[in-house]
């Protein structure tokens, strides 16, 4: 049975965790990093040296990095699903993973750490608008590779859409300003009706929020 170690309001571990039950994998999850702690134990830093979210354990195999979690679930679990056989449309999924990862979180963790967990009277706003600003230039560029597309390479659900679906949630539930983006839209419904990911990545925040 798979272990992952990771808090269920992680959006890291929500990648795992939307993945594993798209695949419908048995698994156990346990609670740590955040309010849970235990990252720092011993016992912890001996599956991950760097004390962070999410890890997986499947038998002897020991992953971090959502990432490559992912993939490497994918690969074994999911062929001809989630992981293609063809290698150029398996390139299409790895591009959009790593794209998400360097072009949509740092504005999108600039957005939500800037209106979730610092308080009202200590955010940069111009810095929080100008990040929010970037983030729908940069989902543009999301809209337009959707043309015409159920999911991002092609009519059916790869790995290359678990990183970048699962922020989604928080994007489109924030309260920022956002272009129009329709493509977009409609391949949010499309996740949307999927109860993986109600379930695992349609999680409240809330209790991430700081106190005023």
């Amino acid at each position: 049975m798979l272990k992952i170690w990771g808090r269920a309001t992680s959006v890291n571990v929500q990648k795992v965790m939307w993945t594993v039950a798209e695949l419908d994998l048995p698994h156990e999850r346990i609670d740590v990093g955040g309010a849970f702690g235990g990252v720092d134990t011993d016992e912890y830093r001996a599956l991950n040296p760097n004390g962070l979210i999410p890890t997986l354990e499947d038998e002897a195999a020991v992953v971090w990095e959502s990432h490559a979690i992912v993939r490497y679930l994918a690969a074994k679990y999911g062929s001809g699903s989630l992981w293609s056989e063809e290698p150029a449309r398996r390139a299409q999924a790895d591009m959009w993973m790593d794209w998400a990862q360097t072009s949509v979180l740092p504005d999108l963790t600039t957005v939500f750490f800037g209106l979730v967990r610092i308080p009202s009277a200590k955010r940069d706003l111009p810095g929080i608008n100008s990040a929010a600003e970037r983030l729908g230039k940069t989902y543009g560029v999301l809209e337009r590779a959707l043309e015409g597309r159920a999911f991002l390479t092609g009519d059916s659900l790869s790995m290359g859409d678990i990183p970048l679906g699962s922020t989604l949630y928080r994007y489109f539930d924030l309260e920022i300003s956002r272009p129009s983006l329709p493509n977009v839209e409609a391949w949010y419904e499309r996740l949307q009706a999927r109860p993986a990911y109600r379930e695992h990545v349609m999680v409240s925040y809330e209790s991430l929020r700081v106190v005023e």
